[in-house]
């Protein structure tokens, strides 16, 4: 049995959690809205056609931003066609398919109140541009008594929809893009964009499109060039992350995360340096709003061609791509990088909530269920809020193809007024691992609970979740968790994400101060005190 230690520095801090670390994203894509979100005539649909199986998996999953309507489809999108009362039909030539616009944006922003999650919406710098976009946001946030904020009103929606969160196109370096841009070309209109979009409304917050991933040919001029451009006006810059195994590579999958932390880094360097190079004194978040397992390698040579090649259809099913334990464990620790960066992250979104890639599966007219990846990410995003702390980790390395040698043991810890919360990953194949966590002045604590996704009893790695059994992979309990005094001692299974959660004992009540000692003053005949 391989050993590994785990310290936790409880007097250093690395940030605080924000809550949009934990969103996801619904494209016009695929079955992500149609049969995804919204089934009319579905036995769970309710009045406005919205499946309440899938919202009811929604909450549980703990999604607290989601990012729309795309993604790819945004660049040659239309925005009017997707309110009032008569909706064109029309070609969606990013994902060669047909756009009923049925549901559009007073719909979905109706089903995310409903769900309780904020909205990120993207405009389209594609086929548009500075008009188009300004026009959406006085259409959402202002108040009345314009003929675009009157439009609104009577669309049915009287107050504004109070958008918050903006993303400046899609993955504008990216050939495959409606719209493709050279870098100086987006930079300066997401510039101007972002310009009039906060003299409408300054209360909002813009996200350039920064690179599709760190393998782009440009990665790292773009940002140089886009941040120069627009620094002064932008508040995040966007990071696409997608990983899969390849050619039996599981070593270098199951090390994504550390892919995940140099891309973090580097993005995060060029921020610093730009604004250094500028002398602006502000901040600019990283929002990793599109990230996840793809098997982007199938997409393209097998499930793409027929697509493309084929008739124009509605809502066609595309990379539904079905989840195993190896799947969940990566996705796990590529949260767990996330929370590792909360100090340069200031938001994410797992690409996507339903159906298409994504944690939640449905089926027309039938059920819905989790996914593999379901569980590591609900039960981070229902206990990982509070405030990272540094750790360190002491454990034997794995060789990986990608990476060189990364250690045996991921893991990330968070603090909350409650709970001290360890996330752990066991990259190993098929060792277990014993592992010790040293958590001298973390205080008094009591172990809560600990469970583990790993492969099933008769399962393998490769072990998903499906219609006919959706609970083959669900988390269980972790054996043999002791603590004594300051040390947890614990055996992760081997290929595993796990979450141990301790309950914090609240600090004692200061003892009352003790109370004066009574002293007798006599007064003398002059009125003196003696």
């Amino acid at each position: 049995m391989a050993k590994a230690h785990l310290r936790v520095h409880a007097d250093e801090n690395v940030a605080v959690v924000s809550d949009r670390l934990f969103g996801s994203f619904v494209e016009h894509m695929g079955r992500a809205v149609y049969t995804g979100i919204f089934e009319p005539g579905h036995p769970t649909a309710d009045s406005r056609g919205f499946r309440g199986d899938v919202l009811e998996l929604v909450r549980e999953l703990g999604a607290t931003v989601i990012r729309y309507p795309g993604g790819n489809f945004v660049s040659g999108f239309r925005w009017e066609d997707s309110v009032g009362p008569d909706r064109p039909v029309r070609l969606d030539v990013a994902w060669h398919s047909v756009e009923t616009n049925v549901v559009g944006l007073h719909e979905f922003a109706d089903w995310a109140d409903t769900a309780g999650v904020e909205i990120m919406q993207a405009v389209n710098l594609g086929t548009r541009g500075i008009e188009d976009a300004a026009a959406l946001l006085e259409y959402s946030n202002h108040p009345t008594g314009t003929a675009l904020s009157d439009e609104r009103r009577a669309n049915g929606r009287e107050k504004p929809f109070g958008i918050t969160l903006w993303c400046l196109g899609n993955e504008m370096d990216g050939p495959w893009q409606i719209g493709h841009k050279t870098a100086v070309e987006y930079g300066r209109l997401a510039a101007e964009t972002g310009r009039v979009m906060k003299w409408i409304d300054p209360s909002i917050e813009l996200v350039a499109a920064g690179s599709s991933n760190a393998d782009m040919p440009t990665f790292g001029s773009w940002e140089r060039t886009v941040l120069e451009l627009s620094a002064d006006v932008i508040d995040h810059v966007s990071l696409h992350a997608y990983y899969e195994e390849t050619g039996g590579d599981a070593a270098s999958f199951l090390a994504s995360g550390v892919g995940l932390d140099r891309y973090i880094s580097a993005v995060a360097a060029i921020i610093d340096e730009t604004l250094d190079a500028q002398g602006l004194d502000k901040t600019i978040g990283i929002s990793v709003d599109e990230w996840n397992v793809w098997y982007q390698s199938r997409f393209n040579d097998v499930d793409k061609p027929p697509l493309f090649e084929g008739e124009w259809n509605e809502h066609p099913r595309i990379i539904e791509d079905e989840y195993s334990v190896t799947d969940a464990v990566v996705v796990g620790s590529l949260l767990m990088s996330l929370l590792r960066n909360a100090d340069r992250v200031s938001m994410a979104n797992l690409a996507q909530l339903v159906n298409v890639i994504a944690p939640i599966r449905s089926e027309p007219g039938g059920p819905a269920w989790r996914q593999t990846t379901f569980h590591p990410f609900a039960l981070t995003a229902a206990a990982a809020r509070g405030t990272v702390l540094r750790s360190t980790v002491e454990s034997r390395a794995i060789d990986t193809p990608l990476y060189g040698p990364v250690d045996e043991l991921d893991a990330v810890v968070v603090l909350n007024d409650a709970e001290l919360v360890l996330l752990l990953v066991n990259r190993s194949l098929d060792e277990q691992l014993e592992l010790d966590v040293d958590l001298a002045g973390c205080g008094a604590l009591k172990v809560v609970s600990a469970v583990s996704v790993h492969a099933p009893a008769g399962g393998s790695r490769f072990s998903t979740n499906t219609e006919s059994h959706p609970d083959a992979v669900v988390p269980v309990a972790l054996e043999a968790v002791g603590l004594a005094g300051d040390t947890l001692a614990l055996a992760l299974p081997p290929l595993s994400w796990s979450i141990v959660r301790l309950a914090v004992a609240p600090e004692p009540a200061p003892a009352p101060a003790p109370a004066p000692a009574e002293t007798t003053t006599t007064i003398d005949s002059e009125g003196a005190a003696a």
